[in-house]
């Protein structure tokens, strides 16, 4: 029997270089991530081994490490977090990354702008 777990990490907190505008790349902002993994952690509920389930701590590294390659879309950010975490964890069945830039220069006053990638 499979037993499907969601794993959510709620607005991981990033300075990133990413953005269309050359100063956004060369400046930098602030950015949140936010997933929502569901996963066969089958091996986990029953065994209580880590191994058997998806590390988050594992996930936050990888999506620091992706989130320091500076892209010009939030989209792609996204689109190359999970093509990262789907290729890493094979346990992850579907999920959705949120990627949020804070402050987005735009002439409005706005909190924040985000894409999410879902699959």
């Amino acid at each position: 029997m499979d037993n499907i777990i969601t794993i959510d990490i709620d607005r991981l907190k990033i300075y990133a270089h990413h953005g269309v505008l050359d100063q956004e790349r060369r400046v930098g902002n602030m950015f949140e991530v936010s997933l929502r993994l569901c996963c066969d952690a089958t091996d986990a509920v029953c065994s209580d081994n880590l191994e058997g389930t998806v590390n988050y701590a594992e996930v936050i590294q990888e999506v620091e490490l992706q989130m320091n390659t500076p892209s010009q879309l939030l989209e792609h950010v996204a689109g190359r977090i999970r093509q990262a975490l789907t290729a890493r964890f094979p346990m992850i069945k579907s999920g959705t990354v949120k990627v949020t830039k804070i402050t987005p220069p735009v002439s409005s006053q706005l909190a924040s702008v985000s894409v999410s990638l879902s699959w």
